[in-house]
């Protein structure tokens, strides 16, 4: 069973969204919360495997609870996906930056919210979308210079490769294909750069490639 917490202002988007989650087979709405405040408190009294955040709420903000829930190392399997009216926003990237695995605009088909769920409470980034990428690009594209990336010089030749392409956006099949490699092995240097770099998952990678220099926008 995945469970969900709901985080948002609006008690009306809150409703729609459980209604629909409820609805699904696998899949319950644990908690609700107005604020960032309470999204957080509740996140350690559930544990829930998702969370779906509003990045822009009044007091406590989504990326204020983003980054609460995602630096507390007893709340390491939780997931979160930010909700946000707006396609390119700036708090959404540095939501991702703090461990956010991807994000929704609120106006989401109701399917893809579903597929989204289940893809990131089995643990994976929600990097399918283009506009992710898009706004990943937006962002760190105006960084004059790489920034210093904690642990990058542990990774192999083959790893900084391999996560160059995960910044360009491929999947690990595409990866293999472009490296003339085993999507398994492409798997596994996957992991073992998460791992050197901590990352929660594949959207800090993303991440750390650009802002590391590692790839630019328009690369590939």
């Amino acid at each position: 069973m995945i469970k969900v917490l709901l985080a948002d202002d609006q008690a009306l988007v809150r409703a729609g969204f459980r209604a629909l989650l409820d609805s699904q087979d696998g899949m319950t709405v644990v908690a609700e919360a107005g604020d960032g405040a309470e999204a957080a408190a509740l996140a350690r009294e559930h544990r829930p495997d998702v969370v779906l955040m509003d990045i822009r709420m009044p007091g406590v903000d989504g990326l204020t609870a983003t980054r609460e829930i995602t630096s507390d190392p007893a709340l390491t399997a939780i997931r979160i996906v930010i909700l946000t009216t707006f396609e390119l926003d700036e708090y959404v990237f540095e939501a991702l930056r703090n461990g956010a695995s991807g994000f929704l605009v609120k106006d989401t088909e109701p399917a893809e919210l579903i597929q989204a769920v289940r893809v990131v409470a089995r643990g994976d980034a929600l990097l399918s979308p283009s506009i992710t990428r898009r706004l990943i690009e937006e962002y760190a594209s105006r960084a004059k210079e790489p920034l210093p990336t904690r642990n990058l010089d542990s990774l192999t030749d083959r790893e900084r490769e391999v996560l160059a392409l995960v910044g360009a956006g491929l999947s690990n099949e595409e990866i293999a294909e472009k490296l003339f490699m085993s999507p398994a092995t492409a798997k596994t240097h996957v992991s073992r750069a998460m791992m050197k770099l901590q990352a929660r998952d594949r959207a800090q990678l993303v991440v750390t490639a650009y802002e590391s220099g590692l790839v630019r926008p328009g690369w590939l």
